[in-house]
């Protein structure tokens, strides 16, 4: 299962704290590193289990559950931009009065007005939550969804596609099989990003790669390895320092 699968498959106590356990490991769902159970891990002079590794990971490495959760793309998220920063300010501890100045807004009656949105969209969201856990009691005929990743840049109609859409796209575009060569990229744009999440696939997650690797890699798969690369960039599948001289999964 890859990271946007286990991502998405979470409990909300997962997705509050960062991290799942998968059979022998804790895998981080905001970057994808895994830490083995049974394993004793040095860290800043000490030493953790498995899990306060992954705790002291996401600590070091990300800061804030929360913040990395407020920053996916807010078609994931379901927030304007306002909202998103009203909840940062908000998880900060800051007052209402200096949330209204540190935004310039007129009134405290304002902001609570903003704290009662959120509120009812909470509320709102919990009974969609229970609605949908009922409806899959009931619904027979609803088709597995491909997951969108949560590093996408761009969400829209591109990502809604079944897996069995996804798989015939695969086989269609890469008929020696997935490790194999991507006959042509000059594709739809839906069909571009499966193909683009799985030649992500063949890179290591928690890994810096040169241009020179990345190139490597994807020259396998494809000999306009240069497109390849920067549709990963542009997609969201991957990111890179701004002189080219580390690349790495997202």
């Amino acid at each position: 299962m890859d990271l946007s699968d286990i991502f998405w498959n979470s409990s909300m106590e997962e997705l509050k704290r960062g991290y799942v356990r998968e059979d022998e490991h804790f895998v981080c769902l905001l970057c994808g590193k895994r830490t083995e159970h049974g394993v004793v891990y040095p860290a800043d002079g000490r030493y953790y289990d498995a899990e306060r590794a992954m705790r002291h990971h996401i600590a070091k490495e990300h800061g804030s559950v929360f913040d990395s959760l407020l920053g996916l793309n807010k078609k994931l998220t379901g927030l304007t931009d306002h909202q998103s920063q009203l909840l940062r300010l908000f998880h900060q501890g800051k007052s209402d009065d200096e949330v209204r100045k540190e935004l310039g807004i007129g009134s405290a009656s304002t902001i609570r007005n903003h704290r009662f949105v959120l509120k009812e969209k909470e509320r709102q969201a919990k009974i969609y939550l229970a609605l949908m856990e009922l409806l899959k009691e009931k619904d027979r005929h609803a088709p597995d969804i491909v997951h969108v990743p949560k590093t996408a840049r761009m969400v829209d109609e591109r990502y809604h596609m079944t897996a069995d859409e996804a798989k015939n796209v695969l086989e269609k575009y890469f008929p020696d099989g997935r490790d194999g060569r991507l006959t042509t990229f000059a594709i739809k744009e839906k069909h571009k990003i499966v193909v683009l999440t799985e030649l992500a696939r063949r890179f290591e997650s928690g890994r810096a790669y040169a241009e020179k690797e990345i190139n490597e890699i994807l020259r396998t798969a494809y000999e306009d390895y240069a497109v390849l690369r920067r549709y990963l960039i542009e997609y969201g599948f991957m990111d890179r320092e701004p002189d080219g001289s580390r690349y790495w999964l997202k």
